[in-house]
């Protein structure tokens, strides 16, 4: 369905709209960030499902608010959605120094790269597997053989999550980022998601207790949560224990996911760099970085003003959202050259804002490189033709930019 969209170029800066999901889900999004980063890179909305916020559309700016930790504040959300007063939950990507450092430091080492270099190996077994299980010359759903099971498996291994029960992480995953306020009415109510952290809470709280003092060594996620003197108690305290379960479940699933989906757009889109990367195999690790700026996949993070602040000529008061638009800031055209073009070798590659920066860079950022870097090679060995077979469909959502369906044929060598 083609959806009208607004005209952003003649409408009045103050009735910009940056708070409506639909941008996403019907990908119109280009025009509005474009004329903000002109007009507006400092834009105040007064009025949205959200309440007020500010929107930062720039690449230096948004990096400046990013290293700024002592004016922008992660907390108490990093998401332009206040939580409901009950449902708080603390993370430690949505705190500051010094319990953010404390907290992460404790589950940092799981994508230390001696671990990646042991996961390299299993990732590629399971790659090969899940591929060469597609079905040839006739239409499947991407996202659910390919993209879904792919990031579902490694998030079991990462938690060393009960194999059985894997399909858990990432229903639980699409919960907790699919709050009806902020998916144009289109998401899941309130009471379920708070029945599903129930259930997600209860279970890892079993899984706690279960190798409590097991004597094994610390290596999957809960385990290393045990093992560090500052979260060995976590789960004394469910708000933060939740929060942080949360965190490691959507972090290692939404970036990797839609950018394992969103490959297959963008090279279908860009059929020459297709051509280009099958001439030269060794632009995949470049070509992954072009596809995670491409898509993504979190498109926004939220601070908070700890004081009056002045950006760009705006006034920005203590309190106030302040939204960075990592989706725009990697379309720049001042930072980015020929920021439209999906291009695989460009200069600078790594030099995008998916991952964010500062402290709170994505810490599994080499984890979802390598994964998708091995379903890249794994496929180009593989298939002869990976072509879209009909309209992808997208999220309706402002926090993930992802795709819930992408019909794909192939054709084998």
């Amino acid at each position: 369905m083609t959806v009208p969209k607004p005209n952003y170029r003649e409408m009045e800066v103050k009735d910009l709209d940056v708070s409506d999901p639909r941008m996403f889900e019907h990908d119109y999004w280009h025009d509005l960030f474009t004329r903000l980063r002109v007009d507006s890179p400092v834009h105040f909305q007064s009025d949205s499902p959200a309440g007020p916020f500010w929107s930062v559309s720039r690449y230096e700016d948004i990096v400046a608010i990013e290293r700024d930790t002592d004016t922008f504040s992660s907390e108490p959300s990093i998401a332009i959605l206040d939580p409901e007063p009950d449902m708080i939950l603390k993370m430690f990507i949505a705190m500051d120094p010094p319990e953010h450092d404390d907290q992460r430091r404790a589950v940092h080492h799981v994508v230390a790269p001696r671990n990646l270099t042991e996961f390299e190996s299993l990732i590629r077994t399971r790659t090969a597997e899940v591929l060469d299980a597609l079905p040839e010359d006739e239409p499947f759903d991407w996202v659910k053989l390919v993209s879904r099971d792919l990031t579902t498996k490694m998030l079991a291994t990462l938690f060393d999550y009960p194999w059985e029960e894997r399909n858990n992480l990432t229903q639980w995953s699409d919960m907790f980022t699919n709050d009806e306020r902020i998916t144009a009415g289109e998401g899941v109510p309130r009471e379920v998601i708070v029945e599903h952290m129930t259930a997600c809470l209860q279970r890892f709280t079993e899984l706690w207790h279960e190798r409590k003092d097991d004597g094994k060594q610390a290596f999957d996620l809960i385990r290393m949560l045990q093992a560090d003197p500052n979260t060995a108690n976590m789960v004394d305290d469910p708000l933060t224990y939740m929060g942080n379960i949360m965190l490691l479940i959507v972090g290692g699933n939404d970036t990797t996911r839609n950018s394992m989906s969103g490959g297959i757009v963008f090279l279908n889109q860009f059929p020459e760099q297709m051509a280009k990367v099958r001439r030269n195999p060794e632009l995949i690790p470049s070509m992954v970085s072009e596809i995670i700026r491409f898509q993504t996949p979190l498109p926004h993070m939220r601070r908070t003003a700890t004081r009056n602040v002045e950006l760009n000529g705006q006034a920005i008061r203590k309190g106030e959202k302040v939204v960075l638009w990592y989706v725009s800031g990697n379309y720049d055209e001042t930072v980015i050259e020929r920021p439209n073009d999906f291009w695989i070798d460009r200069p600078n590659v790594r030099s995008h804002l998916s991952f964010g920066a500062g402290i709170h860079r994505c810490m599994g950022n080499r984890l979802a490189e390598m994964q998708l870097r091995i379903l890249w090679e794994e496929a180009l060995l593989r298939f002869k033709t990976i072509e879209l077979a009909g309209e992808p469909k997208r999220t309706c959502n402002l926090f993930i930019r992802g795709f819930t369906h992408l019909p794909v044929k192939v054709s084998r060598f």
